[in-house]
């Protein structure tokens, strides 16, 4: 059933209408003097870094930049943008020192950089403070972009505002920073809806009426490292607490044993609230994932059916991309504390190098836990990390190939080494070994019922 939710419109304010710039033009490039942002009782503030006011398909409204002539930083274009769903934000930016400051309400704040390189400059690195404190140090766009230019990067920083002032600064470290628009918001209200399932692992083993557990040779999917195998070595409840954990081994068929789980044919769901609270492993070569699949894989595929079952890795099956992958949380050892959030489709996916993704920077990851969040509408995707939004994706009008997402998905929860995207840092360290995601609860909320 659907949704009735979906007209939720997180960030959505009229930001021209409501936000003062008080300082001088000039002041714009200025690392020492900077423009200083009021912001409305939503505390809300977007800004088109080195363009015109914009609104973005999630319905945020983005403040102008008037680029006028500066001392420190200039403005500029880029002609072409992929992977976003508002290129118009990123094909404008500015190039230089910059320091912004946002006056609004105490609380904790998702603060999220836009960023897009420019052809050919691959090698430029520079450092964001907030408050003062390095936050990215000896950052680079393609790097962080899977080494794509002309690409869509969206970062977000967690802030916490004591005293009502956050203060940005992008520096010099060594080459100019490039930015090319930002977004300051609150903690998100999650949407409330009626508890549909919840697994709290109180049990003392793996219900095996939510979960299936599959046993996979290693290079199956991803040319990942690891063995699959169903073991309380590497799956097991342990004091309220799912683990997942992965092992270095000597077998002749892998090299590593982890586990991976499935909800397929036992919670299968479309639109709603998934929270998961987990606390990932960390170390060069660990790739944990809380994703989703279609639990109909064949619904969009066009050379294959129910007739291929083991459709997973299989090259001449094209189920995936066509009938859609929602990844709520994907983390790279050699990234360490990036958390992403992307969606894969026919028309946007990896191989292409234009999927649509988002990514959250959560130092202390493998120390405490976070809530992992998609709010799924018939139009609509939200990630959230503790509340705050760090990616949304929107229904247009392209129909399957940008949003096969109405249908049913499950939800899968796996601990991989190595494969395609955690060898891309560099070799697994085998010194991390052993290493544990750890689970205590995942949560559905079916939304077609509102809570009082």
């Amino acid at each position: 059933m659907r949704s009735n939710w979906g007209s939720i419109r997180l960030g959505c304010v009229p930001a021209l209408a409501l936000f003062a710039l008080t300082a001088s033009q000039g002041a714009l490039a200025s690392a020492q003097t900077p423009v200083v942002f009021k912001a409305p009782s939503s505390n809300v503030v977007a800004v088109n870094v080195g363009g015109d006011a914009f609104e973005s398909a999630d319905g945020t409204q983005y403040l102008q930049d008037p680029c006028t002539v500066q001392n420190q930083s200039s403005c500029g274009t880029i002609k072409s943008v992929k992977g976003s769903q508002q290129e118009a934000l990123y094909r404008s930016f500015r190039e230089g020192p910059q320091s912004y400051e946002f006056q609004v309400a105490p609380g904790s704040y998702a603060l999220t950089l836009f960023f897009a390189e420019r052809p050919g400059a691959a090698s430029r690195t520079f450092k964001v403070l907030v408050d003062g404190k390095d936050r990215l140090v000896k950052f680079n766009i393609p790097k962080a972009r899977d080494g794509l230019t002309e690409a869509a990067l969206a970062r977000t920083l967690p802030v916490s505002n004591l005293d009502g002032v956050i203060k940005l600064e992008f520096v010099a470290d060594p080459d100019q920073p490039l930015v090319n628009a930002v977004r300051l918001e609150p903690a998100q209200p999650l949407a409330t809806g009626t508890l549909r399932w919840a697994d709290e692992f109180d049990g003392p083993v793996l219900d095996s009426r939510f979960w299936g557990v599959d046993e996979w040779p290693a290079r199956k999917v991803n040319d990942e490292d690891q063995r699959y195998v169903n073991s309380p070595e590497n799956l097991r409840v342990d004091n309220g607490h799912l683990i997942i954990e992965a092992h270095r081994v000597d077998t002749p068929s892998a090299e590593y044993h982890s586990g991976r789980i499935h909800s397929q044919g036992k919670l299968d769901f479309m639109y709603g609230r998934l929270d998961v609270r987990a606390k990932l492993p960390q170390g060069q070569g660990v790739w944990p994932a809380i994703w989703l699949l279609p639990t109909h894989p064949y619904r969009y595929s066009s050379l294959c059916d129910a007739r291929t079952p083991d459709w997973q890795g299989n090259a001449r099956c094209d189920a995936w991309p066509n009938s859609g992958e929602i990844d709520l949380m994907e983390h790279v050892g050699f990234e360490p504390g990036v958390v992403h959030g992307t969606v894969h489709t026919k028309g946007y996916y990896w191989v292409e190098g234009n999927q649509r993704k988002g990514s959250i920077v959560l130092p202390d990851l493998a120390e405490e836990f976070h809530v992992y969040t998609l709010q799924w509408t018939p139009d609509r995707m939200d990630m959230l990390v503790d509340g705050l939004r760090y990616f949304t994706y929107t229904r247009d009008s392209e129909g399957w190939r940008q949003w096969p997402f109405d249908h049913s998905f499950h939800v899968i929860m796996n601990l991989a080494v190595g494969g395609m995207w955690g060898r891309a840092g560099g070799p697994i360290d085998d010194g991390i070994f052993p290493q544990r995601m750890v689970v205590d609860y995942v949560r559905i909320y079916d939304m077609n019922q509102i809570a009082e």
